[in-house]
């Protein structure tokens, strides 16, 4: 069963084991995986949580935050590496074309 903080779940583990029929030190051990509860048990702990019981072993979801940081850090060095490759690019080019007219002009003079 994932933490409680993971779920927005503020009962303490005495009140849910109270209030499921279970004790504190098996709901202490079924949080962290020790312990599996019984189809049973699961229905009750979903019911007193308020949530589907499918909801108590799903995994925490990926922070939002987290996510967007990723996001930005990604699109920043995106924005580098193209930014990089359109500099390379633009003074090959302008390299390109001030040797071909220098050729030019030295034909001329």
């Amino acid at each position: 069963m994932p933490k409680r903080s993971y779920m927005n779940i503020t009962i303490s583990q005495a009140k849910l084991a109270e209030k499921a029929g279970a004790s504190t030190q098996y709901i202490a051990m079924i949080e962290p995986g020790k312990k599996f509860p019984s189809v049973k048990m699961m229905e009750r702990l979903a019911l007193t949580l308020e949530i589907d019981n499918l909801e108590l072993f799903s995994p925490p979801p990926f922070p939002t935050g987290a996510l967007q940081q990723i996001q930005k850090a990604v699109l920043v060095d995106l924005e580098k590496a193209i930014a990089k490759s359109i500099n390379k690019t633009v003074r090959e080019t302008v390299s390109s074309v001030i040797a071909k007219h220098s050729m030019e002009i030295k034909k001329i003079t």
